[in-house]
């Protein structure tokens, strides 16, 4: 049938004229998981404020332009969107065909850092730098595992040859994940491995495996974190973070100065903070790395708890939705992707925030999406991007 009244089938139903195609039940708009999109972008852009507010009097990192650090922030954000939107595009099914492919780039970055081309940034080894732009593959080492893990444990039960994943199936992904973790253990990177080990949690979790596969990991991780104080493979630097955190008084101008520092900006912001720009931590530069690990101190010393409490609450909205999306999934691969990425969230966001009131020990995790920096904020973006994509192409229904 011919015409100017009738419609042709898309992709996603019957064509409409004009804008109407956007906005229709079955378009692509409609189906994105707005909640979750605004939150993540909320976040952003505060984090932007927050992280022009520590670096505009910082002429020594910020090479005499108070907006050099603001600029780079939004543009990193451009970027995180732009994957973002090639994520949803290319769709997490499509990117399960490619998982042996990104999981291989990720663990070659990786063991690119252990060679002389590894930089050390922040008295942490874990960095390359390319014609002056850092990147940090641990980052994106979180979606490959979440990825990879994913694919192996789905695989049967998506098929439908089996209901759960057998034992199998969970020591070959258990066995996936621990090269990545074997790598930041070498450089080492202990904040990135106790992420990881979250992400796997939540992934075994969320696959329906034995509950022993659950409480094996975790009596592996207590006798692994024995094994790595007795054989001392932890720098100095990170043992004085742990001395500090379990003796906050210990050295306080020395291994103690950041926390102490941190709680005194956060306990001095009240209920609604000194205003933004206004905070007297922050402008007298007390506060050591406050644009990527200690952001969040920003907050709570220039918006109080009121700035700080918006924050917890969009977290908390973006995982909340990303549970939703775990649980409405139809098939056990996205559930699992999205239940990894709600793992990695909210660890991060617990320990980043914990760290700085003195209740996490400091392990150098930024806060997603409002810390500065490029590659954690590029990943967390591709996460979004996982996100949207589950839920998009999850089957409407009738």
């Amino acid at each position: 049938m011919t015409g100017t009244n009738s419609f042709s089938v898309s992709r996603y139903g019957p064509e409409r004229p004009g804008w109407a195609r956007l906005f229709a039940r079955d378009s692509l708009t409609r189906r994105l998981d707005w909640p979750i999109l605004l939150a993540a972008t909320a976040l952003s852009l505060l984090g932007s404020l927050l992280v022009y507010s520590a670096t505009r009097n910082r002429t020594e990192l910020n090479q005499g332009d108070p907006y050099f650090f603001l600029l780079r922030h939004l543009m990193n954000l451009g970027i995180g969107i732009a994957l973002m939107i090639a994520t949803v595009w290319l769709g997490h099914r499509a990117l399960r065909n490619a998982v042996p492919v990104l999981y291989g780039l990720s663990v070659l970055l990786a063991l690119v850092v252990l060679t002389p081309l590894g930089a050390t940034i922040n008295g942490q080894r874990n960095w390359l730098v390319i014609g002056g732009f850092s990147l940090q593959p641990a980052e994106f080492l979180k979606i490959s595992i979440i990825l990879g893990m994913a694919m192996l444990l789905a695989a049967r039960v998506d098929a439908g040859d089996k209901p759960f994943p057998d034992h199998r199936t969970v020591f070959q992904s258990l066995c996936l994940a621990a090269v990545p973790i074997m790598i930041l253990l070498l450089m080492p990177d202990l904040g990135s491995v106790l992420a990881m080990v979250a992400i796997i949690l939540g992934v075994l979790l969320a696959s329906g495996s034995s509950n022993r596969w659950v409480f094996g990991l975790l009596a592996a991780g207590v006798i692994g974190c024995v094994a790595i104080w007795q054989l001392h493979i932890l720098d100095e630097y990170q043992i004085n973070r742990f001395a500090a955190f379990a003796n906050p008084d210990l050295d306080p101008s020395g291994v103690g100065y950041n926390t102490n520092q941190a709680r005194i900006a956060i306990g001095s912001g009240g209920l609604t903070g000194a205003g933004l720009f206004h905070g007297s931590q922050t402008t007298g530069q007390f506060v050591p790395e406050q644009q990527t690990d200690f952001v969040f101190t920003v907050a709570g010393e220039e918006l109080g708890f009121v700035g700080a409490g918006l924050i917890i609450f969009l977290l908390g909205l973006l995982l909340w939705r990303a549970c939703r999306i775990a649980r409405d999934s139809t098939e056990l691969y996205g559930t699992i992707v999205a239940a990894g990425i709600v793992a990695w969230f909210a660890f991060q966001s617990f320990e980043n925030i914990g760290m700085t009131l003195g209740i996490m020990p400091v392990t150098g995790l930024p806060l997603p999406f409002v810390s500065y920096g490029g590659s954690s904020m590029f990943a967390v973006w591709v996460a979004i991007g996982l996100l949207q994509s589950i839920k998009v192409q999850r089957p409407m229904s009738a």
